[in-house]
């Protein structure tokens, strides 16, 4: 067997199998202004382009702020590129998906403008519009992550991150998780229990439903070792023609922080950014293996043959697996089957 990069940390021989014959971790963008790189992840296939969030930083005007950035991944030939993206129209962005032929973010809000669904053209000069803010008008909290199910619903997670860090009202709504059908316009309340619901994702099969919990850690900055550090699975169960978050269970821990964004590969397995990068389990919950990001990942997301592209704050990454590995949201191989 070939050797293994020290970037990469095998559990379980399985991981092997997703490595490939010649991993790699390699620096593809850098930037130490402000930390560009934390959130969403949203690749976009027909023009290898990824959309990603910054974490909070404040702008020189004094204001608490996010920015949407649009990556250009490169190839061979052509080295990565990022353009800025004006997103006043987006308050406070974070997590994202494809969505139409744009972008559908969570955007956390501000003391003035809504958390919600906000949906973003990847084209100049980049418009967006509301979907939904309030659960029959109550404000969400701080909107987190977002996924889309195949029947057109879109989940999404809830914490109150956004009060704790003192740029949201005081909460109306505890930390759930939210189903939103936007042909109908109705919205339901899927899962509560939670201390920060944070990252979900579904299986290949839209069976089970992954939630992460990250109350580990507060919007304060506080921690303690007593709080999860968790990801949750559901069954997905159908009622009188509707879905049930049903049968939780604890899925995995972090062994290091938290585990933040979620997503699967076509075959079941679970990929999550945590204090240590990125940690993949099997989808019976083994820890396969860590690619190892000094530093943690907030999030990632999949590209083309193999390819992984890890959000490290003031460093963007590309991880070579195994061409064979395909994320389960595009389950794209090559430019051939786009």
């Amino acid at each position: 067997m070939a050797d293994i990069p020290s970037a990469f940390a095998v559990f379980d021989d399985r991981f092997h199998r997703l490595l490939g014959p010649s991993p790699s971790l390699e620096l593809l963008l850098e930037h130490h202004d402000y930390p560009f790189a934390h959130e969403a992840g949203v690749y976009l296939p027909s023009t290898d382009e990824i959309f990603i969030t910054s974490n909070q930083f404040f702008n020189s005007s004094g204001q608490r702020c996010i920015q949407i950035s649009k990556i250009s991944v490169g190839d061979g030939s052509r080295k990565a590129t990022r353009e800025e993206i004006y997103s006043d129209g987006v308050p406070m962005a974070n997590g994202g998906i494809n969505y139409k032929d744009g972008i559908l973010f969570c955007a956390q809000g501000s003391e003035t403008q809504a958390s919600g669904l906000y949906y973003m053209s990847s084209s100049s000069p980049y418009p967006s519009s509301l979907l939904v803010s309030s659960f029959y008008g109550r404000p969400f909290n701080s909107l987190n992550d977002v996924v889309i199910h195949s029947d057109g619903s879109i989940w999404f997670t809830d914490p109150i991150y956004g009060y704790e860090q003192g740029y949201r009202p005081k909460p109306e709504l505890p930390n759930q998780v939210y189903r939103y059908d936007p042909v109908t316009k109705g919205i339901r309340a899927m899962a509560d229990g939670f201390g920060r619901p944070n990252g979900i994702a579904f299986s290949p099969d839209e069976k089970t439903v992954y939630v992460t919990d990250t109350d580990w850690i507060h919007g304060d900055g506080s921690m303690d070792g007593m709080r999860p550090s968790t990801i949750y699975a559901f069954d997905i169960t159908y009622y009188s023609g509707q879905p049930f978050m049903t049968n939780r269970r604890l899925f995995a821990m972090a062994a290091n922080g938290i585990p933040d964004g979620i997503k699967c590969d076509v075959e079941g397995n679970v990929y999550s950014g945590c204090g240590d990068g990125i940690n993949v389990w099997c989808p019976g919950g083994v820890l396969l293996g860590v690619i190892k990001v000094e530093g943690g990942a907030a999030n990632f997301c999949f590209g083309r043959e193999g390819s992984l592209y890890i959000l490290n704050e003031d460093r963007m990454w590309k991880a070579q697996l195994a061409k064979s590995v395909r994320g389960a949201l595009l389950k794209i191989w090559t430019k051939a089957n786009c």
